[in-house]
């Protein structure tokens, strides 16, 4: 009955997802496409590099998750989860600034693609 827990988690998850507000919709949906793009696959010999997008001015800790995201597509977002979900819940939680937060973002993107980069050499 495989299908029916799927069925159950559905529901349960528009349930939440519509108790939600809009910003925590948002929040919702980012770490949704972020667990989303964990799982791609890229060709062995090929070693990516990050895109090149500039962080805006004035930018929302989930704007600058799917940035960043966007900017690193080669890194296993399962690895970062939990770092990410931690600085997210610093912010929502505990009113921690989002400037702050984005700068450690980034710090934590750029670690594990040094992190990738190094595996993709071989080390």
């Amino acid at each position: 009955m495989p299908g029916n827990r799927v069925k159950s988690g559905e529901r349960r998850l528009r349930s939440l997802f519509s108790a939600l507000d809009h910003e925590d919709q948002e929040t919702l949906l980012a770490f949704a496409e972020f667990l989303a793009g964990r799982k791609k696959e890229l060709a062995p010999a090929e070693r990516p590099e990050p895109k090149s997008i500039p962080r805006p001015e004035r930018e929302s800790v989930v704007a600058a998750i799917k940035r960043l995201s966007a900017t690193y597509p080669m890194l296993d977002k399962g690895r970062m989860l939990n770092e990410t979900s931690n600085l997210m819940t610093q912010h929502i939680m505990r009113g921690r600034a989002a400037t702050e937060v984005i700068d450690e973002l980034e710090a934590l993107f750029k670690r594990h693609y040094e992190q990738f980069t190094e595996e993709f050499r071989g080390g």
